[in-house]
């Protein structure tokens, strides 16, 4: 990114919108806010009740009505609609409340958000781009209400979360994450745009029904799909050359492919294969200050060898090798389930993400097996005897009590993270693993999880969620103008993360800090990555004072501006 964005100025706002154009305008309206002299010169008056009204007051209003909602879903539409209505009242709300907002404003709720995508669509909000208007798309990217966009989350709605093919109901998806680079990260919601690339569905419950928003065909494959890709990806740049593309819930193949494809044409990430594996690097290094087994000696089982999984164990074991271990000897450490046992050499279908992790024949020949076709994830606890245990499986209760028992068996502080999302995917509950572990499991899960109570005490469960990665990643990219994004950002995110875990200083400590101090973390993690972003020759230097200000630029408050009239709004 070549140039540096510029931060959206905390001046007077000047617009010729007026009345009903005015109000039904989210980034503008206040509502009840609206001054007695605003309402005079923008003829509002009839149109709002009397009352003038603060943003504090309209805070503590939305609250109580989503608090009596009956269902999360319940809530989830009632943010959603109020994010279409009133942008600054709906961050204010977010921001103030973020622990209690953020299962609602994502993971999640998310994930019925999108399964329930058509039933709640009323307002437009990002961009569908249609393969059958694939021939229009610089035309849709070049209104210019689009032109201060600095970051984009982009998804085609084919794996969301673990709930697989939601077709144009994903878009869900890029509007959530925005709305956290927003309320983590402090970047103003008229630099992002989210996007979802409809190129059908294969959900038949989807094309079945006739409220689906989205394009009822099949889903598009092969040389079709990567073209429809090019497509997009070249007018992204042509369009906005110093963009942040983020691609997120892709398919397996697609997102690791993608991913090689486009990470050096443009400044890009995909957060499901390099957030995911910040976060298991932040949560393990925090793990460690409680169990006090060094990093290199760390053995790694991992349910789920997608793209998820792999990320994961690539970027641990550059932790590892950074830590001093030899990347050979390192590499023997981790083992990789998939759906079809572990990993071993000689299996059809290895892919390159999974091929630095394949255990040799002859380092598993001394093992007793249940199925010598097969070796299970309850072989590789009897027999590796893992440290630690993490789930990107999407099976829900895949991590069994035989399996957990098994685990403890051998190591006295087994660290766990099922990290699949939504809730009902995840791979065990906090609660069992506390029981099958008599309380001795570290445990992060990747949706919230209320505290358990064990022992007399209440025992609050790490949410081991992405959200304490990439809004800071954005930041730290749109502050030193990176033009590129490598993995060594990644590294130093989850290490900036761990550096503020609560274990450093208490090793009954929660693994990450709480969700509140979120703004807190994207700060923090903004800095190291712009430095790190430097380091690597993709950015240009500053010192730290003007990094400071940068970032201090960018952090958006959700606050009413007075408004003047005049200017081209």
């Amino acid at each position: 990114m070549s140039d540096l964005p510029t931060s959206i100025p905390d001046t007077p706002i000047k617009t010729n919108l007026s009345g009903f154009d005015l109000i039904n305008t989210s980034m503008l309206n206040k509502g009840t806010a609206f001054t007695d002299e605003e309402r005079d010169r923008f003829r509002l008056h009839g149109l709002l009740p009397p009352h003038i009204g603060t943003l504090d007051v309209q805070v503590a209003r939305r609250l109580k009505v989503l608090r009596a909602f009956n269902s999360d879903f319940e809530r989830y539409a009632f943010l959603r609609d109020l994010q279409d209505i009133n942008e600054t009242l709906f961050y204010a709300l977010l921001v103030r409340n973020l622990a209690e907002l953020l299962p609602l404003v994502y993971t999640p709720t998310v994930g019925e958000g999108c399964q329930r995508f058509s039933e709640i669509w009323r307002k437009p909000r990002g961009l569908f781009l249609s393969y059958p208007n694939k021939h229009r798309i610089r035309e849709i990217l070049a209104d210019s209400r689009f032109d201060r966009t600095r970051v984009i989350v982009v998804s085609d709605g084919e794996r969301i979360l673990v709930l697989g093919d939601q077709g144009a109901g994903g878009m869900g998806i890029p509007i959530g994450k925005l709305s956290l680079y927003t309320g983590c990260a402090g970047i103003h919601p008229e630099l992002t745009l989210p996007i979802l690339l409809d190129v059908g569905t294969n959900n038949q419950d989807r094309l079945a029904d006739p409220l689906y928003i989205g394009w009822q065909h099949e889903r598009v494959t092969g040389q079709d799909y990567d073209d429809f890709v090019e497509e997009f990806v070249s007018a992204v740049t042509e369009r906005w050359p110093n963009v942040l593309l983020h691609w997120e819930d892709f398919a397996g193949s697609n997102a690791s492919r993608m991913l090689q494809r486009y990470r050096d044409r443009l400044c890009t990430f995909n957060d499901d294969i390099q957030g995911t594996a910040a976060v298991a690097v932040a949560s393990m290094l925090a793990a460690i200050n409680v169990t006090g087994v060094k990093l290199t000696d760390q053995r790694i089982a991992v349910l789920g060898a997608g793209s998820a999984g792999c990320g994961i164990a690539s970027l641990l074991l550059q932790a590892m090798i950074d830590a001093g271990a030899d990347q050979a000897q390192a590499r023997q450490h981790f083992f990789l389930v998939d759906r079809n046992g572990l990993i071993v050499e000689g299996m059809p279908d290895i892919t390159p993400a999974q091929a630095p992790f394949v255990q040799k024949r002859e380092a598993i020949g001394p093992w007793r097996l249940e199925n010598a076709h097969e070796i299970s994830l309850l072989d590789v606890m009897r027999n590796a005897a893992p440290t630690v245990l993490v789930g990107v499986s999407g099976q829900r209760g895949a991590f069994t009590e035989t399996v957990i028992r098994t685990m403890a068996e051998h190591t006295e502080r087994p660290v766990i993270f099922p990290l699949s999302n939504p809730t009902s995917r995840s791979e065990a509950t906090p609660e069992h693993l506390f029981a099958w572990t008599n309380g001795r499991a570290l445990v992060g899960a990747g949706s919230p999880f209320d505290p358990v109570a064990w022992d007399g005490k209440m025992i609050p469960v790490n949410q081991t969620n992405n959200s304490y990665i990439f809004p800071g990643v954005g930041m730290g990219v749109l502050a030193v103008g990176a033009r590129r994004i490598t993995d060594a950002m990644f590294m130093v995110a989850g290490k900036a993360v761990a550096a503020m875990s609560p274990t450093v200083k208490d090793k009954n400590g929660m693994l990450l800090p709480p969700v509140a101090q979120l703004r807190e973390v994207s700060v923090a993690v903004a800095k190291v990555v712009a430095r790190q972003a430097q380091a690597d020759g993709v950015a240009g230097h500053c010192d730290e004072a003007t990094l400071s200000e940068r970032i201090k630029g960018l952090f958006w408050e959700p606050q009413y501006r007075p408004f003047e009239a005049g200017g081209e709004t």
